[in-house]
Parts: C-alpha cells; structure tokens; sequence
C-alpha cells in the first residue's frame, strides 16, 4: 500500500479518535470538575512525550521556553473555554462549532500578518455563518445551550490565533520540543487552576479511562501521526482528512445515545463542514494551517 494511502488512513484515525474525545469528555466532565481532567490530561500526555524522547526534550532552550511557554498559555485558554461548552451543550454541537477555527485562521492570518486570503474564504464564511445560524436556532431558547455556544465560539477564535502565532513564532523550532513545551504549560496551569479549590482525582474507572485516551490517543498518538503524515502529504490534505473529526463527534454521539440530532442540528452541521472543505480543498498554493494538538 503506498505510504500517501497508509498516510490518509492514519489521519482519519485520528479524525476519529479526536471525535471520540469530544463524547468521552462530555461523561468524564460531568463526574470530575473540567479543570482537574484538563490537567491530568496534558501532564500525563507531558509525562509520556518525556519518557519516549528524553534526550530530546533535555534539549530544550530558554529560547524554547520563551515561545513555547505563552503559546501553551493560549492553547489552555482554547481547551478551557472548549470544555467548558462541552459542559453546556452536546457533543456534536461543541465539534461542529469548535471546527470554526479553520475558517477563522486565514482571517487572522490576513488581520495580522496581510497574508493573502483566497477567495473562496469569503464562500466559506458564508456558509459558516449560516450554519451557526442554524445552530443556534437548535437551543430552543435554553440559556445554558446558548452560553454554551458562546464559549465554543470563543474557543474557534483563540485557536485560530493560536494556530496563526504558532505559523509565525515556530519557524526553525523543533516541533517535538515545541509541542511539548505546550502540552506540559495547558496541564500545569489547568492543575493550578483546579487545585486552588482542592484537586479532586477521577472518580472513577470511566473517568480514567476518558483521560488516558484523550492523553495517549487524542494528544501523543495524534501528534506523532500528524507529524509523519505532513512529511508525506500536503498541509492541505492533512488539514482536509483532520476535518472528519467533527463528522465523528456527531456520529458517535449519537451512536452510543448521548444524544439525538435534531435536523436543525444536521443542517446547521452540514453547512459548517461545508464551509470547513471549502477553505481546506487541496488547491495550488492552498497550504492551511491545522491545529496540530486537539
């Protein structure tokens, strides 16, 4: 089988097992207060990239640190603000609004850096738009389900920054170092955080279970697939199959009966990942940026 094939099954896999967080979380979140899983978590992700390459992480600079550190800052700012929509709404609603950042990131590429903006984005943010229109229109007037829905918008926007200062403070960086850099400063400042009221351990067998896959699978796992895949297809490519994550959060949630989709929902849905391959189709020149840690 040839290695761009092996390549593109591997991301959808990790499409999967980042959909899978999404309805994981959504049980463990609800047993043990989401700052405390936040940071067992990433310091167990941080504890195992130590124990794979330890040589390589007794590499890391005060140069590293410098630029490492305030990005992870920013990342705990996108997994907190995501969780705690996680929290509010349902699972496929928080992947589907979650993905907004790909359509948001060439914004803030062009807002702060003049980089040139396809066309098309203004398609996609569109389509995007109406989506989230039709999103909205799935709370039925629930409070908690549009406040929700705020705090998922506000994750999209710090992950679209996050992913734009990473493209420009990266550069010449060793990416294995950088990642960790990160993984380990969201998992301190979550634990922190979390422990100012006392840390409170998973509580049980499920909890664990849900912060050892999103630890091992949905953060280690997924970085070192991502990794190898860009060395062997497109950024373009990656960032097209790496969408599928937010069709897999939809469909296994619903599949294990965490919830049903309304067809607002479907909709609303649809039009969002539309807007999602509108701005990420491989296309000359076409090279977006994807989140590499999720």
């Amino acid at each position: 089988m040839p290695k761009t094939r092996i390549a593109a099954l591997a991301l959808l896999g990790v499409g999967f097992g980042w959909g899978a967080a999404f309805v994981l979380m959504k049980d463990a979140i609800n047993q043990q207060p989401l700052m405390d899983f936040l940071g067992s978590r990433f310091l167990i992700a941080a504890l195992l990239m130590a124990l794979i390459r330890p040589r390589q992480i007794a590499k890391i600079s005060l140069a590293d640190l410098k630029v490492g550190v305030p990005l992870g800052i920013l990342l705990a700012a996108g997994f907190i603000t995501q969780t705690i929509g996680l929290e509010l709404t349902t699972a496929a609603i928080s992947g589907f609004l979650t993905g907004l950042y790909v359509v948001l990131t060439p914004v803030f590429g062009w807002l702060l850096y003049k980089t040139r903006v396809n066309k098309k984005l203004g398609i996609a943010i569109f389509f995007a738009l109406a989506g989230l229109a039709i999103l909205s229109g799935t709370a039925n007037s629930e409070l908690s389900f549009q406040i929700g829905q705020i705090w998922l918008i506000a994750c999209a926007v710090v992950f679209a920054l996050h992913i734009t200062l990473l493209g420009k403070y990266s550069q010449g960086r060793d990416s294995y170092n950088l990642a960790f850099i990160q993984i380990a400063t969201v998992g301190a400042l979550c634990l922190s955080v979390g422990s100012l009221d006392g840390y409170s351990a998973p509580p049980s067998p499920e909890v664990w279970f849900a912060i050892l896959f999103t630890a091992v699978f949905a953060t280690v796992i997924a970085f070192w697939v991502q990794t190898w895949a860009q060395s062997v297809l497109d950024s373009a490519r990656v960032a097209l199959l790496l969408t599928s994550e937010v069709a897999h959060a939809a469909i296994i949630a619903v599949a294990v009966g965490q919830e049903v989709l309304s067809l607002s929902a479907v909709i609303g849905g649809s039009l969002m990942v539309t807007a999602m391959l509108i701005v990420e189709w491989p296309t000359k020149g076409n090279q977006v940026a994807r989140e590499p840690i999720h």
